[in-house]
């Protein structure tokens, strides 16, 4: 019994440092796993696919399976660029069903004290495309944090040197919300309340 509690528990340890998955919720999603066999092994088969198969696009750095992703290569497309953190963050803007532009997942924010500068952002890259298909509009969708806002003034300062047009969602979004964590009604609102920035 030891020998399955120890497996148990370090199962229970690797799903505790998800986001969101406390100590409780772990141990009774490993004791799910372990009771669920099938469950286990079809799980096991997606984590392996998704960690060899995605990566970041070359065009936007949102998660995709090939080169570039789908959102990238549909020219149907508004011409506009929706900057954002996270993965997260794009798809909870993509389900509002009112933007219709690319996006540009800078994931991260400018934080000088930890190392983390424009590059390590892809903020040079985004510069680049939003010239590359003339952008006529950047809006940045960033957690209204003081490292959001930072990296909003960066952000900004880089495009309007280029004459793009910068906005940053309306602040329908509490200071310190995260834009992952909205729901609909909350971005929809705030896309369309969007301010010159």
């Amino acid at each position: 019994m030891d020998v399955k509690e120890s497996v148990v528990d370090s199962l229970a340890t690797a799903l505790g440092k998800l986001p969101g998955i406390g100590k409780k919720t772990a141990l009774r999603l490993a004791f799910a796993l372990v009771d669920n066999r099938q469950l286990a092994s079809d799980l096991s088969t997606v984590l392996a696919e998704t960690a060899a198969g995605v990566r970041e696009c070359v065009l936007c750095r949102n998660l995709t399976d090939g080169e570039v992703c789908e959102t990238c290569l549909d020219r149907s497309r508004q011409n506009t660029i929706c900057v954002v953190h996270t993965p997260a963050d794009q798809r909870s803007m993509e389900d509002t069903g009112l933007y219709r532009g690319y996006y540009f997942v800078l994931h991260g924010s400018l934080a000088p004290l930890d190392g983390t500068g424009p590059s390590d952002l892809g903020i040079p890259l985004l510069v680049e495309r939003a010239t590359s298909i003339n952008a006529r509009e950047v809006i940045l969708a960033l957690d209204s944090t003081t490292e959001g806002e930072a990296t909003c003034a960066y952000i900004a300062n880089q495009l309007e040197s280029r004459n793009i047009k910068v906005t940053q969602l309306a602040r329908g979004l509490p200071p310190g919300a995260l834009v992952e964590f909205a729901d609909s009604l909350t971005l929809s609102q705030a896309l369309k309340g969007r301010r010159g920035y």
